[in-house]
Formats: C-alpha cells, sequence, structure tokens
C-alpha cells in the first residue's frame, strides 16, 4: 500500500464521559461538597477546608466546559497541545478533557457540481465537460493535518478549504482522462473509446484518477459522472455539419444496399417466372432505372411507352 493511502487514523482512547451524568457531577454534587466542607470542616480543621475548597473550586470551573454533542457521521479530531491524540466517531452528548482541542469533522456524503471546462481531446479539438462529482471524508487525520484547513477557529476545519482543494484537483483529473480519448470517432466502423460512447469505462477511470488525487487529503469518491459534453463554441459549427455529413452518408449506404438488394431480386424473379427475356442491354437499362427510383430523394415519375410516336 503507498505511503500516500495509509489511514493514519485512530479511535480516541482517552476518558469520555457522558455529558448529563457528568452535568449532575459538577453542577449538583461539587457545589454541595464545596457547601458540606465549608460548614463542617471549617471550624475545626481551617486550613484543610481552605485547600479541599480550593480543589472542588477547580473540578467546579473545569467541569463547566468539555462539553460537546455529536450526531451520526460526525467526527472530532482530538488534539491535546498539538499532538493527535485519536478521533472520536461516538454520537451523543460528552464531556472530554477541556484541554483537548476538538477538531469538528462531517462525514457525511457531499454532492458537487464541476463547471464545464475547455478541454483539448486526444487529436486536438477543444472541448467543453463538466462533471458531478459525490465524495465524503475518510481519513480525518489527512483532512486535518495534511492539507491546509484552517480558519475555522479551534473547534471546526474550514470545509470551504476543502471544497476548494477538491475542486482543483478535480479538474485537473478531468483534464487528464479527456486528454487521453477522443470526443467521437473519425473513422467510420472504428471501435475506438470515445469520450461520446465511453460511458461507464470513462467515468470509471475518472472516478479511479480522483481517487489517487483526493487519497493524499483522506477523501473517498463515492461516484463521479460526466453531465456535460459537447464540442467548444469555435467548432462547433464546423463539427455539427461534419457529423450530418456523416449521417448522410452512412443513410446512402444503406440506401445503396437496399437498392441493389431489390434489384437483383427484381431481376432473379423476371428470369425464374419468364415474364420477359432480358439481353445485357436492355437488363443494365432496367438496373438503371430501378436503381434511380429506389435511391431518388423524391418520388420519380414513371413514363409509360405506349408505342404511339
Amino acid at each position: 500500500m503507498s505511503a500516500n493511502t495509509v489511514n493514519k487514523e485512530y479511535e480516541y482512547k482517552g476518558l469520555v464521559v457522558n455529558g448529563f451524568a457528568m452535568i449532575f457531577f459538577v453542577f449538583i454534587l461539587v457545589p454541595g461538597l464545596i457547601v458540606l466542607f465549608s460548614l463542617v470542616l471549617i471550624e475545626s480543621v481551617e486550613a484543610l477546608g481552605i485547600v479541599l475548597d480550593a480543589v472542588l473550586g477547580v473540578i467546579f470551573i473545569l467541569g463547566c466546559v468539555g462539553y460537546f454533542v455529536q450526531e451520526p457521521n460526525q467526527a472530532r479530531v482530538m488534539i491535546f497541545f498539538g499532538k493527535y491524540k485519536g478521533t472520536c466517531r461516538k454520537t451523543g452528548y460528552f464531556w472530554v478533557n477541556p484541554f483537548l482541542n476538538r477538531k469538528k469533522l462531517s462525514l457525511r456524503i457531499r454532492n458537487m457540481d464541476i463547471e464545464p471546462i475547455k478541454v483539448n481531446d486526444k487529436v486536438g479539438n477543444p472541448v467543453l465537460i463538466g462533471m458531478v462529482l459525490v465524495w465524503k471524508i475518510k481519513d480525518t487525520y489527512r483532512a486535518v493535518f495534511d492539507i491546509d484547513t484552517q480558519g475555522a477557529g479551534n473547534t471546526g476545519v474550514n470545509n470551504n478549504a476543502l471544497e476548494k482543494f477538491v475542486r482543483i484537483q478535480s479538474d485537473a483529473a478531468l483534464r487528464e482522462v479527456t486528454g487521453q480519448f477522443a470526443y467521437d470517432v473519425t473513422d467510420q466502423g472504428s471501435k475506438e473509446l470515445t469520450l461520446r460512447s465511453g460511458g461507464e469505462e470513462i467515468n470509471e477511470l475518472l472516478e479511479h484518477k480522483l481517487n489517487e488525487r483526493l487519497a493524499i487529503a483522506g477523501m473517498e469518491v463515492v461516484e463521479a459522472r460526466i453531465n456535460y459534453l459537447a464540442y467548444a463554441p469555435e467548432i462547433a459549427a464546423v463539427m455539427l455539419r461534419r457529423q450530418q455529413a456523416s449521417a448522410i452518408i452512412t443513410a446512402r449506404e444503406k440506401i445503396v444496399e437496399g437498392a441493389v438488394s431489390m434489384v437483383k431480386m427484381a431481376i432473379d424473379q423476371l428470369r425464374e417466372q419468364k415474364v420477359v427475356e432480358l439481353d445485357p442491354e436492355k437488363k443494365a437499362a432496367l438496373v438503371s432505372n430501378l436503381l434511380v427510383v429506389l435511391c431518388a430523394d423524391e418520388p420519380s415519375q414513371p413514363i409509360i411507352n405506349t408505342g404511339v410516336a
């Protein structure tokens, strides 16, 4: 496994206390003990009472902070004076060491629409291509420490920084994949994979390239699909005429193929049923007339020879 894809995250194993139990202890038991020690011990052992009250006062102050609520598909990266102590994925209301810096991360799936960009395809034609990207955070350690996500205070991660990183890497991956394929086939009968016909294969390659790029930041691509593909405006009109010409040629080929088949069938039936004897000259004239009728763009007007001058 590459060093860039090794998961550096591990579960936080420090003290995590139920928040409601901690509230009961701090705001009910501790004040009660302070009052008790003040009334009972100060009269007999004044110094001991003062020390115990001071200790309980510190416990009360520390117990007032350190609470957090965590929903499903959220995580807290625990940092103790600059040292990574693990990631807490538990859901509920908790209290932890108040000296821990708790970086909040969303592990939920996110959707991003990558606007169409202009890229040259394999043969150099400028095309506009865009995609829809579905991604999520997989490794919280990398998402916090391996890319610059500061700017959201001590309790969170700058989501704008994460999304900017994803957009830049998605743009680069999209350019790389587009440059490996032509927009459309240039030769009739070619089975070359193209952007227009590639479908799932192009999308799978795009996902692979994106995962390679985003793994260094602890992110995982759930799905990537091309949702916009077109020639750039400067060549769109020319390519449209080219596609129209190609379609016309293909249609003509089918028409001629069918016409030849029908002419052959007509001549064979005339010969088998002995309707008329055709010499080579008459056969050539019949073939010519039938091909004109069958291949014409508009209906032909028949001319009947009555033999009258």
